[in-house]
């Protein structure tokens, strides 16, 4: 069974990265967003099972995306993992506070996001 993944993040080069790495095992279904408004919008249509959500984004941060994932019932059941540049622990704590699952430090190799998922199962 495929599972759907949402990637948000403001640079290009990340979302490839994560969705490349994902496609290469074939199980997931990809979904993109650029900010955390267009993040709202897809996750509402596709209901991912798995969000990867940058922190620093323009439009809406992904701590506040984040939270609106967490407050809709459509999209509140999913795995949250925020991407973060550097680990700062009043980020993660706000990021906690919003309703994050988990946290993947930039820069992270593709063999880190593999071990990840394994570990969350999806």
């Amino acid at each position: 069974m495929r599972r759907g993944v949402l990637v948000v993040d403001d640079d290009p080069f990340i979302r490839k990265l994560i969705a490349t790495t994902l496609e290469d095992v074939s199980r997931f279904d990809i979904h993109e967003a650029s900010d955390g408004l267009d993040a709202v919008e897809v996750a509402r249509r596709e209901l991912p099972a798995l969000v990867f959500l940058d922190v620093g984004m323009p439009r809406l941060n992904g701590i506040e995306t984040c939270r609106r994932l967490r407050t809709d019932d459509a999209t509140s059941g999913a795995t949250i993992v925020m991407l973060t540049a550097a680990h700062d622990e009043a980020v993660q704590r706000d990021a906690e506070e919003a309703g994050a699952d988990l946290f993947l430090t930039k820069p992270f190799s593709p063999l880190d996001l593999l071990r990840l998922v394994d570990r969350i199962g999806e």
